[in-house]
């Protein structure tokens, strides 16, 4: 089964304050069709146990013309874009059910070692190649992240990073931000980063795209701080960098493009 889809209904819980599929329910969604075309396939989570392996996020990018309204039908498919001995890269496409498109999704997977908490590799893994689609999806693919730097540093003349135009938002992650692998899950992250905007920001803006870059795991009780920095010349692109505060190191980076509704 080279691709795989699933029909879901937005019920008001799945739905955010403009009566539209929520971005975390969504993200939500993506993940579960993957893991259960994974099963399908052959190849999930309960393959690997006596491994002690399991499938993590290691990027996300979702780009939306439009989102599924509250008490409609909406489809998720899903495949195999391409595969091999370190990562597996895997698309979606957001449906209407008449088939016209809501949106797209890539998604870039790997196998995470839950005793060292490395990446195990792909290598023992033997995929059919009749079963990878190979197919791509019409969005853009990341482009290379750029840290942030706090505010008041000075510009950095060669564009090496950015600086921070905002004050810096501060979070320890407590119990419910962590997953089955006790670090914090994917859906807390996009969470967070929604919570950064206002109200009648989500009002008049939907987010048009969204890019999540993981850098290192973040852990129950981290102390972590988030800088956010808007472009100049693109007002509703904003650049996401967040810190371990004690480890000094980058947790995420993250880009969302917002678009008038």
């Amino acid at each position: 089964m080279k691709s795989f889809s699933n029909t879901f209904f937005l019920s008001a819980g799945d739905a955010n304050a403009e009566g539209c599929l929520a971005l975390t329910a969504l993200a939500t969604k993506i993940i579960e069709i993957a893991t259960e075309h994974a099963n399908i396939l052959g190849i999930g989570n309960p393959e690997w146990e006596h491994l002690n392996v399991g499938w993590v996020l290691s990027r996300l990018t979702i780009e939306m013309t439009r989102y599924p309204k509250v008490n409609t039908e909406y489809v998720i498919k899903t495949w195999i874009e391409d595969f091999n001995r370190h990562f597996s890269t895997r698309c979606f496409s957001i449906e209407a059910p008449d088939g016209s498109p809501y949106g797209y999704a890539r998604s870039i997977w790997m196998l995470m070692d839950a005793t060292n908490h490395s990446n195990y590799g792909l290598g023992h893994i033997k995929l059919s190649q009749e079963l990878i689609k190979g197919d791509s999806v019409p969005i853009e693919r990341q482009q290379k992240h750029i840290p942030i730097m706090p505010p008041g540093t000075p510009p950095a003349e060669t564009g090496k990073y950015l600086v921070a135009t905002s004050e810096p938002y501060h979070y320890r992650f407590k119990y419910c931000d962590l997953d089955f692998y006790r670090h914090v899950n994917t859906v807390r992250y996009i969470a967070m980063l929604l919570n950064q905007f206002s109200l009648s920001e989500h009002d008049e803006y939907m987010i048009g795209r969204l890019e999540l870059s993981f850098l290192h795991e973040a852990s129950f009780g981290m102390e972590t701080v988030l800088y956010r920095s808007d472009e100049n010349d693109s007002p509703l692109l904003s650049s996401f960098q967040l810190y371990d505060v004690k480890g000094e190191k980058a947790l995420l980076f993250a880009r969302v493009q917002r678009k008038t509704r």
